[in-house]
């Protein structure tokens, strides 16, 4: 902690509350008292008018305009968590303010029609007479199949949030914060946030009660936990009010998830990236997604139930194909002769389950962290997903590589690739290329970001308290993480289950206990005075709360 910093010690003094709290404030860029209560308040009124983004006035003039004269409407979405909430938002919402029969919705098949926009969903409007698509989470690369569906007499409005080209689908409206005439102020909403803004639009617009559109937060807290996108700023106010609603009236559909993943505690951000979320994208990757959409909008609980349990059997069938896959990719990986000096990993196999070729690519990445790309064969395609390492941008790196792709798409950190099966190792030698020229060496090493050295007399629960009131946590916001050093082992730590530590620990006479998944292999260590670096956490036993150390690392002290 800095010993004397003039930002820290002026916020300290407006706050009146203790220097280690004040320290990670200023790392938030958050240096004064108003910044510092809207961080720790978030509300409605802190939200950005969706009238600031560009072409939200052509979107609602053209709903209107639907409305008026009864066109049919399609509501398309993406068959992930963001896709499909966003659609279930959208349709659910449209459904209220609009006729019921003129509207319908479409999720596209993810191994018959894959990912965006679809030739398939738009035949199937042209087909059953909807003149309007609304597109949620794709649409903005689609120049091709948008001007296709223009020809068949059908308008676009699309809601994206990821990158635009510098060509544009001519579509009626395109609502995306990075379009680069776009002066919203916040640019990373993710697609059910974008539509969400239209919601909140044409609510207004309508003269509806301005509380509607926040029935949905639920589901916008939701993909925006999913998504991975910065929980700052706007997100940031969506998903504290998101996960309020979540813990005290949620979706039907959404409390069904919570029952069945036995979850007792209020929900954070983690729990629903870690529990609810692979539920949602099961639908998708082991079936068809539209059953998402209709758990969500299902009014029913006892129906609802009935939905989600077909996720919860999605989802368990995902983990085991998940867990197989991995083994084996990590099997090929470990065959690989030059495996230590290579800085990407391209892996293919034509029988993986495409579903899990994303997770998968993340397994990886735990055990060599570098770029990874994952394939397996769909039709006669080579198609799967990338991740990336912290700092690095893969969208770039994939980008370099388009001469041997068919499609690609997606973001800084995740993105998704398809090729004939012949230019696999075409691609695998310049994507080797592409990485080994721009990377830098640091992003291969996994860092852990310290806010705070600490000593044990620091950790009360006035601390723990307040470090709570800093959620939710996620990117650009990540729960606290503190080192203590020249700590001492009590005597009494111990390795549970051959993979975990229980740490009982002794720092200035103050005894603290912890625990540290699977760094049994780390125990050894605590023969001598180490460094810790940690998470503080609550421990329930009994109905007692008790302050514990989630540990994340440790090391001999120097």
């Amino acid at each position: 902690m800095p010993a004397n910093d003039p930002e820290i010690d002026h916020l300290q003094a407006s706050l009146s509350i203790s220097r280690v709290i004040c320290t990670m404030l200023v790392q938030r860029n958050i240096r004064n008292f108003q910044e510092a209560k809207t961080y720790f308040r978030p509300s409605l009124q802190q939200l950005h008018s969706p009238w600031l983004m560009k072409d939200m006035d052509k979107a609602v003039d053209r709903l209107l305009k639907a409305f008026e004269t009864k066109e049919k409407i399609l509501v398309f979405g993406d068959y992930d968590v963001d896709g499909t909430t966003a659609v279930a938002s959208m349709y659910h919402f449209l459904c209220n303010a609009y006729t019921p029969t003129q509207l319908d919705y479409y999720i596209p098949h993810r191994y018959r029609e894959g990912y965006g926009v679809s030739k398939a969903g738009i035949d199937f409007a042209h087909a059953n007479g909807f003149s309007l698509l609304i597109s949620l989470d794709c649409g903005i690369k689609s120049i091709d199949l948008v001007t296709y569906a223009k020809e068949l007499g059908i308008d676009f409005i699309i809601c994206d949030h990821h990158l635009p080209d510098e060509v544009l689908p001519p579509a009626i409206a395109i609502l995306n914060p990075k379009q680069k005439d776009c002066s919203y102020p916040f640019k990373e909403l993710c697609g059910c946030g974008v539509g969400y803004k239209l919601i909140c639009a044409l609510a207004e617009k309508l003269q509806l009660d301005p509380i509607l559109p926040t029935q949905y937060l639920d589901l916008v807290a939701t993909a925006i936990a999913a998504d991975i996108v910065p929980i700052t700023d706007e997100n940031r106010v969506l998903a504290f009010l998101g996960l309020q609603k979540i813990n005290t009236e949620p979706l039907p559909g959404i409390k069904a998830l919570i029952t069945l993943g036995a979850i007792k505690k209020a929900l954070t951000i983690s729990t629903v990236v870690f529990v609810i979320a692979p539920r949602i994208n099961a639908a998708g990757r082991m079936d068809d997604a539209r059953k998402a959409v209709q758990l969500f909008i299902e009014p029913d609980y006892n129906r609802a139930y009935e939905y989600a349990e077909m996720l919860h059997h999605d989802n368990a069938d995902r983990k085991e194909a998940d867990t197989n896959i991995t083994e084996q990719a990590l099997e090929m990986l470990n065959s690989q002769e030059n495996i230590h000096e290579l800085k990407s990993s391209v892996l293919y196999r034509e029988d993986w389950h495409k579903g899990v070729v994303g997770i998968v690519a993340s397994r990886l990445m735990e055990h060599y962290y570098r770029p990874t790309v994952v394939l397996t064969k769909n039709a006669d395609q080579a198609t799967g997903s990338a991740r990336s390492v912290a700092g690095f941008n893969l969208y770039d790196a994939i980008y370099a590589c388009r001469q041997y792709l068919t499609a690609y798409g997606g973001h800084f950190a995740a993105a998704g690739l398809s090729m004939p099966t012949h230019n696999i190792e075409p691609f695998r030698k310049k994507f080797e290329e592409v990485v080994s020229e721009t990377i830098e060496a640091h992003m291969l090493v996994p860092e852990i970001i310290i806010d705070a050295e600490i000593e044990f007399t620091d950790i009360k629960q006035s601390l723990f308290n307040i470090i709570h009131q800093m959620e939710p946590f996620g990117p650009g916001n990540m729960r606290p993480t503190f080192i203590a050093r020249r700590v001492k082992d009590t005597g009494y730590s111990k390795i549970l289950k051959e993979q975990h530590i229980r740490f009982i620990v002794t720092q200035n006479n103050l005894v603290l206990n912890g625990i540290g998944f699977n760094m049994a292999h780390k125990f050894h260590l605590l023969k001598n005075e180490i460094d810790i670096v940690f998470t503080l956490d609550e421990n329930e036993w009994n109905g007692n709360k008790t302050l514990q150390l989630k540990v994340i690392d440790v090391r001999a002290s120097s």
